[in-house]
């Protein structure tokens, strides 16, 4: 049976902004309490959703969250209807208002890990929502997340989903940012790599600056729980070097797509290692794309995200890279895209470009916004039924008209504590509801 890589990118919230709320990320501190766009940021990113699949990719679209949290702020003692809570934090704690403000919940590459059907034991699509305990912000998330999977993909014949994992840094979890996966064609079994930064085993060198994210502990409880294949999920280590200088996730150095490969070689701890091991656990060639620091430095690399891209295949069998237009303007990104377009040994063809600066600025490239997910032609068929998540025409069209009529041009820091911007967003959400046909998923709605 065919299968599809399906890209579901998160639509960028109504109350996206700028407050360096994310420890790690170095784009994030540089434009923290600047000013955002949030019309600007939703356009941006439904342009590239409508971009490919014009090329003929199935693209998918998820909802953001409710925000602000007032319910968060409720129970950090702040009382009273909306708008005194949001008046009491904004005077007594500022600092939490905007973490119960922010849209980081459009970077769905953290909302979840994702295994396909053609990996596991029991031939379902696993799906576990990250518990994101590391960041205040983002720990908010998990369990609207989860009401939104178990929205789209609602059927137990095909979809199996866990709870995310004990919310704490033991077991921390971030998501498919983390998660990589190579295999001859997507409806084939593939090898599933977890990339960790920490673990409980003391021995294991660290970074010295920033915390790493993602613990091995999570890493393997995932793989068990979603019942890999034997012999099919590596565990590979993050290079501290790497998270220090401001590569938070995997994603930030390291691409994967089919039997390709694309990364920094200061990605993993031990990169030579890595590739023996990947190549002794798959049965066919795997491309190895690796950029020496001579060809781009880290420092580069992680500003210009180029390894953030979309790595995706076309309908012709080659495949293409989808860079942020940072890489464009990088003498040393673009000359090494252009390399790797030109080396007839590997499967890449082309480099496009895109604009996403309202998310980049926030430290979110292209790849941070998607989330990758591997159905076969009847597991799609029920998401097509279950909602109205799947981009075409008429959806990005109505989607595009609901961001121009609902988003605000302009968010200053001060904004945020405007009680009118939690109703401008319940509006809108509440009308994209019934865009994408997914019902009351949003607490507000409910009476």
């Amino acid at each position: 049976m065919s299968a599809y890589e399906v890209n579901f990118d998160g639509l960028v919230g109504p109350t996206h902004n700028y407050s360096g709320l994310a420890e790690g990320n170095v784009a994030a501190r540089k434009n923290a309490l600047t000013d955002s766009n949030p019309r600007e940021a939703a356009l941006q990113g439904l342009a590239k959703m409508k971009h490919l699949s014009d090329l003929g990719i199935r693209q998918g679209v998820l909802p953001p969250q409710d925000r602000p949290a007032v319910d968060m702020l409720r129970k950090l003692g702040f009382p009273g209807d909306d708008a005194k809570v949001i008046n009491l934090a904004s005077a007594a704690a500022p600092g939490l208002l905007r973490a119960c403000c922010s849209a980081s919940s459009m970077w769905v590459a953290n909302a979840a890990t994702v295994s396909p059907g053609a990996d596991t034991e029991n031939a379902k699509v696993h799906i576990t929502p990250a518990n994101l305990p590391s960041q205040f912000h983002r720990s908010i998330e998990p369990s609207a997340t989860a009401r939104v999977l178990q929205r789209v993909f609602n059927d137990e014949r095909y979809f199996e989903h866990h709870d995310p994992l004990p919310p704490n840094l033991y077991l921390a979890d971030e998501g498919a940012a983390n998660h990589m996966r190579l295999c001859q064609s997507h409806a084939e079994a593939g090898l599933e790599i977890f990339v960790f930064g920490r673990s409980a085993n003391r021995e294991m060198p660290k970074p010295r600056n920033f915390p790493a994210r993602q613990s091995l502990e999570a890493s393997e409880s995932i793989a068990r729980l979603h019942r890999i294949r034997h012999s099919k999920a590596l565990f590979v280590q993050q290079n501290p070097v790497a998270i220090d200088a401001g590569a938070f996730h995997n994603d930030v150095l390291a691409v994967t797509n089919c039997n390709v490969l694309l990364y920094h070689e200061a990605a993993f701890y031990d990169r030579l290692e890595v590739e023996e091991k990947i190549t002794r656990a798959c049965d066919y060639p795997v491309h190895f794309i690796r950029a020496s620091e001579p060809d781009i430095t880290l420092a580069e690399a992680i500003s210009t995200y180029l390894f953030n891209s979309q790595l995706i295949s076309l309908a012709d069998g080659k495949m293409m890279i989808l860079a942020p237009s940072e890489c464009q303007e990088s003498d040393s990104a673009r000359t090494f895209l252009e390399r790797v377009v030109r080396d007839a040994a590997n499967p890449i063809t082309r480099v496009e470009y895109v604009n996403l600066r309202q998310s980049m600025k926030n430290g979110g490239g292209p790849a941070c916004l998607r989330l990758r997910i591997v159905l076969a032609e009847l597991e799609m068929e029920r998401v097509m039924k279950n909602s109205r998540v799947i981009l075409d025409e008429n959806l990005y069209n109505e989607l595009k008209a609901w961001i121009e009529k609902h988003y605000r041009d302009h968010i200053s820091p001060p904004d945020l504590a405007d009680p009118l911007l939690l109703r401008e967003s319940r509006t809108a959400l509440d009308e994209l509801t019934r865009i994408l046909a997914l019902g009351q998923i949003y607490d507000f709605q409910k009476p």
